[in-house]
């Protein structure tokens, strides 16, 4: 998952109008999210701080492309969308199968409760959100991840960071979501953290245990 971009919250100024009120979210189709896969990548590129030289030069851009190919042709993707006047953010996934197969290579146990929810087809994975740089990242991260996860009905929202990137936990875990474990993909040398965001009383209170364990996991 991208980093949003770090910095300091942006007041206005008297008589400035907000940036927050001007962005609009929209769901877009499989066929909509291929046609955008350029300014997408563009998005990628920017929300992880990457010189636009850097990006060209490197595959980040490119293994972008190949892994949001293949998340689109995933049964279910979906994807919200941020924009101005111009694109700024976007969240995308899939609900997760019942048989639980998005969970391979998860250290140990996986939570009894989140095993319950996933064979209940509760679950969906968000893949990616992308957001431009300050100021109004974090509030538009927020909005997307909201928007997806409620259009889907779902009851918990699922996704995995590189345990190395501490900013992006830090942000997650301060929008509410819990690391629950350790997960290595075949073939992957990166280990990941799964995060869990839960939806709606029922399933946070269901989690509750999960809530101590993940803060005495990650110290604020």
């Amino acid at each position: 998952m991208a980093q949003p971009g770090q910095g300091q919250p942006h007041e206005p100024h008297a008589g400035e109008s907000s940036t927050m009120d001007a962005v609009r979210l929209r769901r877009v189709n499989r066929w909509l999210a291929q046609d955008l896969g350029g300014e997408l990548a563009d998005l990628y590129v920017d929300s992880r701080e990457t010189s636009p030289a850097e990006a060209y030069r490197s595959r980040s851009r490119q293994d972008f492309l190949n892994r949001l190919t293949g998340d689109i042709r995933r049964p279910g993707f979906a994807m919200v969308i941020a924009e101005t006047d111009g694109l700024v953010g976007c969240a995308y996934g899939f609900p997760v199968r019942s048989d639980g197969f998005w969970w391979l290579g998860f250290d140990g146990a996986l939570p009894s409760s989140i095993e319950q929810i996933t064979e209940s087809g509760g679950v969906f994975a968000i893949t990616d959100i992308l957001v431009r740089p300050p100021p109004q990242d974090q509030d538009v991260a927020r909005r997307l991840q909201k928007r997806l996860l409620s259009d889907h009905q779902a009851s918990l929202g699922a996704t995995l960071v590189d345990q190395d990137d501490h900013p992006a936990l830090a942000s997650l875990r301060s929008w509410g979501w819990l690391d629950v474990g350790e997960v290595r993909r075949p073939a992957s040398p990166t280990m990941f953290r799964a995060l869990v965001f839960p939806l709606g009383e029922r399933t946070a209170a269901r989690l509750e245990g999960l809530a101590h364990d993940a803060w005495t996991r990650w110290p604020g």
